[in-house]
């Protein structure tokens, strides 16, 4: 009986492995308005996904401070039910404006944009990359 229920208990951590969405992990960003980049760690947070920015670039690539690290920078985020499509919210540091995100997978690449006002104002957010 042991043995069964181990294996079962195996075979349940198994399957919840297998189906960690793809966008979890980490991500360079895009150069912003400053020319500064970020790493996001993009996580299950409930029944959503989120990102929190992890470390920061300077425009020359070297690391620097940021008064927004460890501040999520992603929230509510899930996958629209078509391949590789995601909606939620997201934070822009360098324009202090939160967004109503589209974020699309494909591979190790992550093209993110978002909108305010109902879609009255879009920023594009660049292509992430798998980190």
């Amino acid at each position: 009986m042991r043995k069964l229920v181990g294996g079962a208990v195996a075979l349940m951590v198994m399957a919840t492995a297998a189906m960690a969405d793809p966008l979890i992990g980490d991500w360079r960003t895009a150069a912003d308005d400053n020319g500064n980049s970020g790493i996001i760690r993009i996580t299950q947070c409930g029944t959503s996904l989120c990102g929190t920015l992890v470390q920061s670039f300077d425009s020359a690539g070297n690391p620097m401070q940021s008064e927004n690290t460890g501040r999520q920078l992603i929230w509510d985020t899930n996958p629209t039910g078509e391949a590789g499509q995601y909606r939620g919210m997201l934070h822009s540091p360098d324009r202090g404006r939160d967004y109503r995100s589209r974020l699309a997978l494909a591979g190790n690449a992550l093209t993110v944009s978002g909108c305010v006002m109902g879609g009255a104002i879009c920023r594009e957010g660049g292509t992430w990359q798998r980190n």
